[in-house]
Formats: C-alpha cells, structure tokens, sequence
C-alpha cells in the first residue's frame, strides 16, 4: 500500500510539473530551426514574425538555419530535440508531405515524430529563368531545352525536393534532359540564377524580385491562380498549359513529439496572430506569399490531404524510392 501511495504521489507530481511549466511556458527564448538557408524569402518572413512573436511570448525567438537536403537535416534536428516548446520546426511541403514517399531510410517518422502547431503560408512560386539564356516565354523555353539535352542546369533543394520533383515531371512533360543541381534556399538558388551558373529555376516569387529588378532574372510563369500583382505581366501555369501539376507549396510549424498541449496551443496563440494582424499579412503579401494559419486541429487535417495531392506529384513525375544519404 504505501508503495502504491508513493507511486500516486510521484504522478500527481509529475501531473503538478507538467502544469506548472505550461503556466510558466516560456521562461526562456525560443529556438525555431528552419529549414531553408538564410537570406531565402522564408528566412526572412521567420526572422521578421520573431520579432513579432517576441511581444506575444514575451521571451526571444531565435532563427537557427538547416537548409538544403530537402529540409531533412532540418526536419532530424527538431525531431530529435527536447519536447519542452524550447525548439520548435519551421517546416514545408518536403519535410511533411514529399520525403516520407520518396526516401527509404528516412531519418525521422513524419506522422509520429512531429506534433503540428500551425501551418503559416502558401507560397506563390514562379519559374525563372536567367537573362543570359535569352528566352522570354515557356515556348522559348520549352524550345532551347528540346534542342540542347543535357545543357540546361535547372537549382533545385536536392533530390526529392519539390523543385527538384518540378523539373522531373517536366523533363517526362517536354521529354528533355535538364539537369538538377542542389542548393540549400531559394536565396542561393537566386544568386546562381543571376550569375548564370544555372539557367533555370522554381522557387517561391519572392526570392527573385530583387534580381528580376536588376535585369539579371525573367520570370517566365507564376503556379498562381491568378496573376501575381508583383509580376502582372507573368503568365500562370494554366496560361502556360501546366495547370495539371499538383500541389502547392507551404510553410509551417511544428514540435517534437512529446511536446505538452498547452504549450503548443500557446505557440499556435501567439504564432495565429501574428500572421492574422493586417500590417503583417501585408509584409507578407511583398514577400509573394499568402497567409494561411490554422489551428492544430486544422493543419494536421489539412497534412493528410497534402499527402495525397504529393504521392499523386510523385506518380506523375515516375520517381523510384532512393535511400537518403545524409549530405
């Protein structure tokens, strides 16, 4: 009896702690590991929303980047660290959705070793194009890769990624060879773009707006319904003839397994208003993309029908299963 009085003593402890850190929840900062380089568009919407999140969580958010590898090595981060709300993941389409049905050996379960706090924003992508290729259409486009295979370099996240399924599919679509090369962001994947070490990309709108500008970039299509009022002059997918590719790219937040329910509805709280308040969807608008927060609920719903429209990504684009080789 008193062994078993000890033990109802020891949970009830444990059920006091548990309640206490929810209450107390933050009493330190924040480290959100995002999974893209620094310097792309959604490094600079978390570094902008930190800021932001500071005042709703009165504690510091801090930006830890682990970009590249389809955001694997930064998906392994977070699902490895303590489930205290002291880490939290800024993850995408790739992470979630595309990995789990491309690679055996993944180094992390999808369904199991992540919690969804909220999902933030749809991206607007586009595709790109270097000046120096002199093209100004996707027939100009699709015209130059037919006629060179194997000449054009198109930047992708790495194999797998959703750049990088973009280019499959439309390699079995125009039946050309352009090849892939990985870059840890669309920042990076900008800069290559504009100095022409690749020829083409896909990536979201807002990393490019700066060397578009500069005359360096062209966007020759934008994966938009409608056109983007930051390129009007950009045809869509479905102008273009690709409006049967499926999916849309995403960003959002999640937690290791493990993390207490209090403290993740205070995350998706604080993470909810920040990307409701009007002046910071308008930022958001500048950056290209659209704001779309959920609660738990609504985004762990929404990653099952994400599931879905990827594996159809996947079958359309014939990509065998490959072992993840950590980089």
């Amino acid at each position: 009896m008193r062994s078993f009085n000890c033990i109802l003593l020891g949970l009830f402890g444990i059920a006091l702690s548990v309640q206490a850190q929810a209450q107390t929840y933050p009493a330190k900062p924040i480290r959100a590991i995002v999974s893209i380089a620094a310097g792309s568009v959604t490094d600079v919407i978390m570094r902008a929303a930190a800021s932001e999140l500071r005042a709703e969580l009165g504690q510091p958010v801090i930006i830890e980047n682990r970009g590249g590898a389809a955001g694997i090595p930064g998906g392994l981060a977070c699902a490895q660290s303590a489930p205290d709300g002291y880490t939290i993941c800024i993850i995408y389409h790739s992470t979630l959705s595309f990995n789990p049905l491309i690679f055996s050996k993944l180094p992390y379960d999808a369904e199991t070793d992540f919690i969804p706090v909220a999902r933030l924003f749809f991206l607007t992508e586009g595709v790109f194009v270097s000046s120096a290729l002199g093209v100004g259409s996707v027939g100009d486009l699709k015209a130059k890769a037919q006629a060179a295979p194997g000449a054009l370099n198109y930047a992708t996240l790495g194999e797998g990624s959703y750049p990088d399924l973009f280019l499959k599919w439309l390699n079995n679509l125009w039946g050309t060879k352009i090849v892939g090369i990985p870059y840890k962001g669309g920042g990076p994947a900008a800069q290559a773009l504009a100095a022409n070490e690749v020829q083409l990309t896909r990536f979201g709108v807002g990393n490019f707006l700066g060397v578009i500008e500069a005359g360096k970039v062209k966007a020759v299509a934008v994966s938009a319904a409608k056109r983007s009022p930051l390129l009007p002059n950009v045809p869509t997918f479905a102008e273009v003839g690709w409006g049967n590719f499926p999916g849309q790219g995403w960003w959002g937040v999640a937690a290791p397994k493990g993390t207490p329910k209090d403290v993740v509805a205070k995350l998706n709280a604080a993470f909810v208003k920040v990307f409701s308040d009007p002046k910071f969807q308008g930022f958001l608008e500048k950056q290209a993309v659209v704001p779309a927060p959920t609660s738990p609920e609504e985004f762990a719903a929404f990653l099952k029908e994400d599931r879905k429209s990827a594996q159809a990504l996947v079958d359309i684009a014939k990509l065998p299963r490959a072992d993840y080789k950590p980089e």
